[in-house]
């Protein structure tokens, strides 16, 4: 199961600095083809998360994060309210979403990551693999240090259970299997 995001390890190794993700200042957003044709977009509004970056070694940065699976938002209250029930999040009995990585590896590009990790949705757990960018680092009006990044992924939503779907007269089906998720992330540095 993966780490909570409120744990941090007894003592950080120097060199890391810890930040944590500023749910203000993030996006997690998913889509999901509708009918084979278009594409439906939702968001989640409650994530947390820490974020351990050694600039200088990036393989020894990692990542733990936490999605409120009831903060679902596709602008639309009823399929809201369907992708909070058993069909999908199954938001009363899975409340949460949970990642942490298992390692950090540089691209050949500058500045981009291969993020490997754990991800858990209705307490099933598979690797997932992100394909992450660090946007850089500033300090802000109230003297806080922050750090941006962006990552994106895909999954197959089945292989988490959610297994919800209607068959269309035309062929093809209501939901598609994969969703891509794309992360826009802001973290401001532990005092």
């Amino acid at each position: 199961m993966a780490a909570s995001a409120s744990s941090s390890p007894a003592s950080t190794p120097e060199g890391v600095v810890t930040y944590q993700i500023d749910p203000t200042h993030s996006v997690v957003e998913f889509g999901v083809k509708h009918m084979m044709f278009s594409t439906v977009k939702g968001r989640f509004a409650a994530v947390a998360g820490e974020i351990q970056l050694d600039e200088a070694n990036p393989t020894r940065s990692a990542v733990t994060a936490e999605i409120e699976t009831a903060s679902v938002d596709t602008r639309d209250a009823n399929r809201d309210g369907h992708l909070r029930s058993p069909d999908f999040f199954d938001a009363d009995n899975s409340p949460k979403i949970t990642f942490a990585s298992r390692s950090v590896e540089p691209t050949p590009q500058k500045g981009q990551y291969r993020i490997v990790g754990d991800l858990t949705i209705r307490n099933v757990t598979r690797e997932v693999h992100l394909d992450a960018a660090f946007l850089g680092k500033g300090t802000d009006p109230w003297g806080g240090t922050r750090i941006g990044l962006t990552a994106t992924t895909a999954i197959n939503r089945k292989d988490y259970g959610l297994n919800w779907n209607a068959a269309l007269e035309s062929g093809g089906v209501l939901v598609s299997d994969q969703v891509k998720i794309n992360l826009e992330i802001q973290a401001v540095k532990k005092s």
